[in-house]
């Protein structure tokens, strides 16, 4: 991976106002240590809504470093604004991310690409808690939420409808996505450029499912690299994260993730794309570049060399 000149100063953006502010302080934290330790010139900024463009202005930063997560940060618009003030930055430009941000349109994308998804509508939240939109087992997730943030897995055993979204409405808006639930393994793909990583299958240990607390809290899940599953599905998985990547267009790291029904169906379904995935402590993306050779600032510095405009 190659270096830009060490001079060069970085803004990494963190923070912001999403319900995933206190991941994106995290992520934000260790990619600007490792862009510290690699040689560059580092600022951090935690994005405020009435202040980043004069922020951004005043810096006149090399690069912006986008590690904020959530509504606004992934969903194109800061990448809207860092292409009205030409400063180049990492991650996806403002198209890919807003459509990998909206799951139920990027579905369409995906089918389109001959990706195979789950089932889903899109429903009004008061007939979410009304009643089941779709026979058990089934799934309500925001539309455009990450991080597990109000996801919601109704059982066939399940007494009602998620009824708890009322309470959420501040997270869903007013429609929620529901979403054919797919049993099997977790499994998460990442994407460098024009090349597929590793897969790891997820094994959360501090639920029955993958959520916030699997996701962040140290020893939540449990990360098999490479997973243990058939040749064929692995290299399929691999394949079909790159596509993904290529239909929404998308540019620098995404990461894409699957469920696998290895004890029944044997389908593989990609669930969503990450245009800009956690770079945590825990997370994923990390973990499979290492394997793959490529140190924590090795993955960064390569971020940074990939940054421009127009993407």
């Amino acid at each position: 991976m190659s270096r830009v000149p060490p001079e060069t100063t970085v803004a990494v953006l963190m923070g912001g106002w999403s319900a995933e502010r206190e991941v994106s302080l995290s992520s934000g934290k260790s990619c600007l240590a490792a862009l510290t330790r690699a040689g560059f010139r580092t600022v951090p900024v935690d994005v405020q809504r009435d202040s980043i463009v004069p922020v951004l202005q005043e810096l006149k930063p090399d690069v912006a470093f986008n590690a904020l997560h959530g509504k606004w940060g992934e969903d194109g618009c800061c990448a809207a604004i860092l292409e009205t003030l030409q400063i180049p930055y990492t991650h996806s430009g403002v198209l890919a991310s807003s459509l990998a941000m909206h799951k139920e349109k990027s579905k369409v994308i995906f089918a389109a690409a001959g990706i195979p998804v789950a089932e889903s509508l899109l429903v009004p939240l008061e007939e979410v808690a009304a009643g089941h939109p779709m026979a058990p087992p089934y799934v309500v997730k925001p539309v455009n939420e990450g991080s597990s943030v109000g996801v919601h897995i109704v059982l066939e055993t399940a007494n009602g409808p998620a009824r708890a979204v009322l309470d959420e409405r501040h997270i869903f808006g007013s429609h929620a996505m529901v979403e054919r639930f797919v049993p099997g393994k977790e499994l998460t793909c990442a994407v460098i450029g024009e090349t597929p990583l590793g897969v790891i299958d997820i094994v959360s240990k501090s639920s029955s499912w993958y959520d916030y607390t699997a996701k962040y809290a140290p020893g939540g899940s449990q990360h098999i690299l490479p997973a243990e599953i058939p040749g064929a599905v692995y290299n399929h998985c691999q394949e079909l994260a790159l596509r993904a990547h290529r239909a929404l267009g998308c540019r620098g790291v995404s990461r894409a993730d699957f469920r696998y029904d290895q004890g029944g169906t044997g389908e593989l379904i990609l669930l969503e794309v990450n245009t800009q995935p956690g770079m945590t402590g825990t997370s994923l993306v990390p973990e499979l570049a290492a394997h793959a050779g490529h140190s924590y600032e090795a993955l960064v510095t390569w971020m940074v060399n990939d940054a421009s405009v127009d993407r």
